[in-house]
């Protein structure tokens, strides 16, 4: 399997290409601020042809380059439905403070092709598996992505903005609720095996058991229960 990841625009947000090998069908994975030519990049370095984009969630710094990419390969993306709106409406999404300062730049909108993602959904895509779970916390709309365990590949979880190495996504901005956050995380990482790979919205790479040890809101989670008991 291949993944070729990149951190793109102000917001340092990750991109993520992912295929079952080079010269092959590829999905595309948030591609935000200022990610077309990284993502043009990746796919030509491989080359690799998009079949589609999927999105964690709806925020700018993730699908600001949603509309040029699918454009350019004329693919759909993916979006949980409480989060489609802020593909064309960011300033709401995000709030005045954080999102003008970069609206004369970004290009707004839907592209031809939206398609909604739904908890539990399984995608197969470019050949390649996809579970989603709807993951609310940091937006509405918020979900993840895990791919299963392969031969001697382990689970790769595409977190977005709930989970990171050492902490978990912000809860200040419209549509974050930091309850809604530790149940999604409760419900969705805790149950993941150790071996599984985290690769997040934000930083670098991490692994659950590593989380499960490390990071203060999962190493919470883990003893809340014993605590009850």
């Amino acid at each position: 399997m291949l993944i070729a990841g990149f951190p793109a625009g102000a917001w340092g947000t990750n991109c993520y290409v992912v295929a079952p090998a080079a010269g092959e069908e590829c999905v595309i994975i948030d591609p935000g601020h200022q990610a077309t030519a990284g993502v043009e990049e990746t796919l030509a370095k491989h080359r690799l042809k998009p079949v589609a984009v999927v999105l964690t969630h709806g925020h700018i710094d993730h699908v600001a380059s949603v509309v040029p990419v699918c454009g350019a390969h004329d693919v759909p993306a993916w979006i949980h439905p409480a989060d489609r709106y802020m593909m064309s409406d960011p300033e709401k999404a995000l709030g005045r403070s954080i999102g003008m300062p970069l609206m004369g730049e970004l290009t707004v909108g839907e592209p031809d092709d939206v398609k909604e993602l739904y908890d539990g959904a399984e995608l197969k895509l470019a050949g390649l598996g996809f579970t989603v779970s709807h993951a609310p916390g940091h937006t509405k709309g918020s979900v993840t992505f895990r791919m299963p365990e392969q031969a001697d590949i382990p689970s790769v979880f595409f977190s977005g903005d709930l989970l990171f190495a050492g902490s978990v996504g912000r809860t200040d901005l419209p549509g974050g609720d930091h309850a809604e956050m530790l149940e999604s995380l409760a419900r969705v990482c805790l149950p993941l095996d150790d071996s599984t790979v985290v690769l997040s919205g934000h930083g670098p790479q991490t692994t659950i058991g590593r989380e499960r040890a490390t990071n203060p809101y999962l190493t919470g989670l883990a003893a809340a229960p014993r605590r009850g008991m």
